[in-house]
């Protein structure tokens, strides 16, 4: 990733750590005045610092701690380890945790993030957005401890989406679109934990997260894991029902998975149940077309009759004002699903400009910012403090036809509207490379920069 220039680094810390830029950049120009850090001239020697000079010098150290890593994450993660070190009980705590967070996933390191995750998880149990942060760590890293522990953040966060009422929604939001929003998270997290579950070889109460997380809001992931399950208990009956479910809802409006995938192993367990696939094609249809009609009538939203791109009309964030996507067809579409409470979608969010920015004045492509928050409100602020170069809009039903389930979710759409490209989470290695390849691929210019390893700056 090309570096950033020192001030654009100085403020991204600052956002991190939710001090004023103006600070840091004042203390990257002269030397800290410490005539309020001086004791009094009638002070005992012996008397202690008051309360407000500890956390004055705390914080004057904290800016120095980070003005000096610069745009260099690794030694921002090793200034402000120092600093917790000095300062163990910081009333700062939260803040710093969150930087370190952010850093340790640009830099690969998994298991730093899912420990400063936690922390904050600690501190601020009603924090939601971080809980489901540490949960998607801890389910990356694999140990059974960790697993345990994300089990039961997923839990908390299951009975925080239950309790929720509509007096608390945005008032953007019409009813029945909350309704189907809460719908939506509630299957969500089931899957989450279902798949939690899973991984600790606890079946059982996998199946029952998984049936009823298809029950809350039909979904391609919730009956593939069914099958899954079904294929562990070798049920092939079962199995094959489910898949044919998943295979039915696969790259729809509420997919996650691949339809080819599902195609492969619907058929694997038919030929294990029949011998052959005699008989598959005709169960495929009828279960189709059962599977659609069941489904068809749950479906609700903006945009909602829209069947690519083109047929949708988005709104800009944060005003609202229309931009329709009909000229689209026939063009490349690059679009970053986010939210303003995800801690990876700010991490990724940089590298994705720089991405869009690489094409610049390129007539035949389009990138755009999709937000996925059910609070709009939440958006102009993080606009103000992010202030994101490429076009901003709100998803409107957009993540429906791409099965955005998981944020940042990146997808690049070629010309004739299918995807080719699909990025789901952040930390994944050269993001940037494989992004900008799979755009080029898409234009058709992709021979004249396929051994290009960098982007210029």
């Amino acid at each position: 990733m090309a570096s950033k220039s020192s001030m654009r680094g100085v403020r991204f810390l600052a956002m991190l750590l939710l001090i004023s830029p103006s600070l840091f950049a004042q203390s990257e120009n002269k030397q800290p005045d410490n005539k309020e850090t001086k004791p009094a001239q009638n002070k005992k020697p012996d008397e202690k610092p008051s309360q407000a000079a500890k956390i004055s010098s705390e914080t004057e150290e904290l800016q120095k701690a980070v003005s000096s890593a610069g745009t260099d994450r690794a030694a921002l993660v090793r200034n402000l380890e120092a600093h917790l070190a000095k300062y163990p009980e910081s009333t700062q705590r939260p803040q710093i945790y969150r930087a370190l967070v952010e850093a340790s996933l640009q830099l690969r390191d998994t298991a730093r993030a899912a420990n400063y995750a936690e922390r904050i998880v600690a501190l601020t149990p009603e924090d939601m957005s971080i809980m489901l942060v540490a949960i998607q760590l801890l389910q990356r890293s694999g140990d059974e401890a960790g697993l345990k522990r994300a089990t039961n953040y997923a839990t908390r966060v299951l009975e925080f989406v239950d309790h929720t009422t509509m007096d608390e929604k945005s008032p953007q939001m019409s009813p029945e679109e909350w309704k189907a929003a809460k719908a939506r998270d509630r299957s969500s997290v089931l899957l989450l934990r279902g798949q939690l579950y899973l991984k600790l070889k606890n079946n059982a109460d996998a199946q029952n997260d998984f049936e009823a997380s298809y029950e809350t809001s039909a979904s391609a992931g919730a009956a593939e894991k069914l099958g899954e399950v079904a294929e562990l208990n070798k049920d092939s009956a079962l199995a094959i029902n489910e898949y044919s479910r998943a295979f039915a809802l696969a790259d729809g409006a509420n997919s996650s998975v691949s339809r080819r995938e599902i195609r492969q192993k619907i058929g694997n367990v038919w030929r294990l149940a029949h011998g052959s696939d005699e008989g598959l094609g005709e169960y495929l249809l009828k279960n189709y077309d059962e599977v659609i009609a069941a489904s068809s009538g749950a479906r609700a939203g903006k945009n909602v009759d829209a069947r690519e791109p083109s047929q949708f009309t988005l709104r800009k964030a944060p005003g609202g004002e229309a931009f329709p996507l009909a000229d689209a067809k026939g063009k490349v579409l690059v679009v970053s699903f986010w939210t303003s409470w995800c801690g990876p979608c700010r991490a990724q969010e940089p590298q994705f400009e720089h991405v869009a920015a690489s094409f610049h004045g390129e007539r035949d492509i389009s990138f755009l910012m999709a937000n996925c928050d059910e609070d709009e409100t939440l958006v102009a602020p993080y606009l103000e403090e992010m202030k994101p170069r490429t076009q901003v809009v709100f998803a409107d039903g957009l993540d429906r036809l791409y099965a955005v389930h998981s944020f940042p979710t990146v997808v690049v759409v070629d010309r004739g509207g299918k995807i080719v490209y699909r990025s789901e989470g952040f930390g994944e290695d050269d993001f940037e490379r494989d992004l900008t390849l799979a755009t080029r691929r898409a234009l058709g210019t992709a021979n004249a920069a396929e051994g290009k390893t960098k982007l210029s700056p």
